[in-house]
């Protein structure tokens, strides 16, 4: 044990990509814990949920939160949370809009491709991935002209939690093959600028799983489990 945070997260917990990001871009001293079940996040969490953050005798749940503790914790740079009273409640702003918008949407992405063919043993309906990227085309297409409009990143000319927390949703899209940078040269334009501020080689190393989730088709996974999980991952589409 340390006096670090520890993160309890799950392999498919997208935000805590952006606490990985922050806390390697830090080089700050913490450690990552996978636990098998939601008994092991329960030691730390009493909602039983992933990512969980224990620091000291301190626990938090909630991705978002633990973010922004960390962001206090280690007291990172400005630009990440600015102390600007106004600079600030634009990264509350979008991490609002975030959550019924774009993460509403892209991760349903990984569900359809991969995960829920991988639980049930058969495919999807290819109107689902459709209907799914229309939904996610509307998130874009506000994310461009209300967040991002004209500046280099969402709060204006430097990255903030924002723009990690949007990134590492964004990302997910791409790992199943839905390029939705492509044909979008704002979007596009706006996360060379997120790699080139993060590091190139830290962005895709904090995104590596995601960028290879399509491996999981090749695992087996136990028929009890499959049992457990396929009606829960098809209720999530709804």
């Amino acid at each position: 044990q340390t006096n670090s945070p520890q993160e309890f997260v799950t392999f498919l917990t997208q935000v805590f990509l952006g606490c990985c990001a922050i806390l390697w871009h830090l080089t700050a001293d913490w450690q990552v814990w996978w636990p098998s079940d939601s008994e092991g996040a329960g030691k730390v969490s009493l909602l039983k949920k992933v990512p969980a953050l224990k620091d000291g005798d301190f626990t938090l749940a909630e991705c978002t939160a633990i973010l922004l503790y960390l962001s206090r914790k280690y007291n990172t740079p400005d630009h990440w949370y600015p102390s600007d009273i106004q600079k600030r409640a634009r990264v509350d702003e979008y991490l609002s809009w975030h959550h019924t918008n774009i993460r509403a949407n892209a991760p349903k992405t990984m569900w359809i491709k991969v995960l829920i063919p991988l639980f049930t043993g058969q495919p999807l309906p290819s109107e689902k991935l459709q209907e799914v990227m229309e939904g996610l085309s509307t998130s874009l297409k506000q994310f461009e002209e209300r967040f991002l409009q004209d500046k280099a990143f969402i709060i204006g000319s430097e990255i903030s939690l924002a723009d990690l927390v949007a990134i590492v949703e964004l990302m997910q899209p791409v790992g199943v093959g839905c390029d939705i940078f492509e044909d979008r040269p704002r979007l596009r334009e706006w996360r060379r600028r997120v790699e080139d501020a993060v590091g190139k080689e830290l962005f895709f190393q904090a995104h590596e799983m995601i960028l290879n989730i399509k491996e999981l088709s090749n695992i087996q996974i136990d028929p009890q489990l499959k049992e457990q999980l396929a009606p829960v991952l098809m209720k999530m589409l709804k």
